[in-house]
């Protein structure tokens, strides 16, 4: 049953190291630029990643000329002494609030639902205060007893944009992004929402955290490791955040709003597996399922934005799992990875790779695969050095996490 195919993307917001707005982000996109870059030696991390460098709440709220007064006073005065993550979240929001032109063709602020991805999302930040607090308890700020909390995303996206219907935080790992999107979608189809914002929150890691990844093998830790690429060696960390605006159709067409993409599709499913090992058979399992869904062909892909996150297991995995989806060939649909440029924004990366699939198709084309020489194994048709001028159509975009966590999403050119 193609229950999926009334829901539309009616807003885009995304920060991160390839750009801090959608245009900027759709540009960097197209010319196959890559945000990761070598890290200061004395950093302590790995050696390669693509940071955010030089964010300014005060920069991103001036940005959004288009919003209200009122919302961007209280962006700052709620925002302004928020960790990190909590305000490029907060900027990503703006902008998508501001694309689906919510503070003019208005839907009641209880008919908005919000859902933000991830989990542990102001590690780095708890880890910072730790110093504090065992030089002097008593100095512990108070406030971090909502900031430790990562609801406390969801308290302050709300507050700023007065949003007063549903809200929570969803975690899968890597999936989480996705998994809000699904939930996200849920929410408008069951009619507890006519809109829903999902956001995909940066994820800051503590030095603890880095070095864990890095001993498990999942993170590179000395190369600028490349997804798919022969040479790969895990994921290179990126810092992002992103938004989409998901709303029923009637209700797009009550309030006369473009309408970016559709989200026709999607699916989830757990491998019974604690384990960060990915499983093949459930990476399958979710992409046919997104298609049945969405009612849709395999053959009536055009495009997958991979998880390829640069690891050899996952790489390989993933790429078995689209042979046998799509077939062997290499004539199926086109297939690159976000992470290429941007690096693995972890919890946030299937919405700042659900945003990177929608300009694809709006714009027509298909980014590159920067780096990628040396694919491990023949069958799919990756994106070249060069972007292609491809109008997709449809597209699916993967993500899956530690612990068995497996997500789809089928997005559309209106139309298509």
């Amino acid at each position: 049953m193609r229950s999926g195919a009334g829901l539309a993307v009616t807003g885009l917001g995304v920060v991160c190291a390839l750009g801090e707005s959608v245009e900027p982000f759709a540009a960097g996109l197209l010319a196959g630029s890559s945000a990761i870059t070598e890290l200061p030696a004395d950093s302590g991390g790995p050696r390669y990643g693509a940071p955010l460098a030089g964010f300014s709440l005060a920069d991103a709220v001036a940005a959004r000329t288009g919003l209200p007064d009122g919302i961007r006073r209280t962006a700052t005065r709620v925002a302004s002494r928020s960790p990190r993550p909590v305000q490029v979240a907060l900027a990503a929001a703006l902008e998508a609030w501001e694309s689906a032109c919510l503070h003019e063709n208005r839907i009641p602020a209880h008919r908005i639902a919000l859902v933000v991805a991830g989990h542990n999302l102001t590690s780095r930040h708890s880890h910072e205060l730790a110093a504090r607090f065992h030089a002097s308890p008593a100095y512990v700020p108070p406030r971090f007893a909502l900031q430790m909390l990562d609801t406390d995303h969801v308290g302050t996206l709300s507050h700023v944009l007065g949003v007063t219907g549903e809200g929570f935080t969803v975690g899968g790992a890597s999936a989480s992004g996705n998994v809000a999107i699904i939930a996200g979608s849920r929410l408008v189809e069951s009619g507890a929402a006519d809109a829903c914002l999902v956001v995909g929150a940066l994820a800051e890691l503590s030095p603890v955290g880095l070095r864990a990844l890095g001993n498990l093998g999942a993170m590179a830790w000395d190369v600028a490791s490349v997804p798919f690429d022969e040479s790969h060696a895990g994921f290179v960390a990126g810092e992002g955040a992103a938004c989409l605006v998901l709303e029923s159709a009637a209700s797009a067409r009550h309030r006369a709003v473009a309408v970016h993409a559709l989200l026709t599709g999607y699916a989830q499913r757990l491998d019974a597996n604690s384990l960060a090992n990915p499983a093949e058979e459930g990476e399958v399992t979710v992409m046919v399922n997104a298609l049945q869904r969405a009612g849709r062909k395999p053959r009536e892909v055009g495009y997958v934005n991979a998880h390829g996150t640069g690891s050899p297991l996952g790489d390989r995995t993933e790429i078995r799992a689209l042979r046998r989806v799509f077939g062997g060939q290499g004539q199926g649909p086109w297939v690159n990875s976000t992470k290429a440029l941007v690096g693995h924004c972890l919890s946030a990366a299937g919405v700042v790779e659900a945003v990177a699939t929608v300009v694809q198709l709006r714009d027509g084309f298909l980014h590159p695969n920067t780096g990628l020489r040396r694919p491990p194994s023949p069958g799919c048709r990756f994106v070249g050095q060069h972007a292609e001028q491809v109008r997709a159509g449809l597209a699916l975009s993967n993500g899956f996490g530690f612990g068995g966590f497996n997500t789809c999403v089928a997005l559309a050119a209106p139309g298509a």
